[in-house]
């Protein structure tokens, strides 16, 4: 015999970020839309993703 064992995820979803921190609602929501503006510049000045620059000023 084998149970079921689904999980609605929506319901999870609710009850975990009912039960997590402000702080780490704000660190996550931060992340999200620090990826969605540097996709977004990067679509609008023609960058590839995740390429490093190979000219511009150095920290040495």
């Amino acid at each position: 015999m084998t149970a079921n064992m689904s999980i609605d995820p929506a319901e999870f979803l609710h009850d975990q970020m009912a039960a997590a921190s402000p702080d780490l609602l704000r660190g996550l929501l931060s992340t999200f839309i620090q990826a969605l503006t540097s996709a977004e510049a990067d679509a609008v000045c023609g960058a590839p993703t995740a390429c490093p620059a190979t000219s511009g000023p150095t920290l040495s």
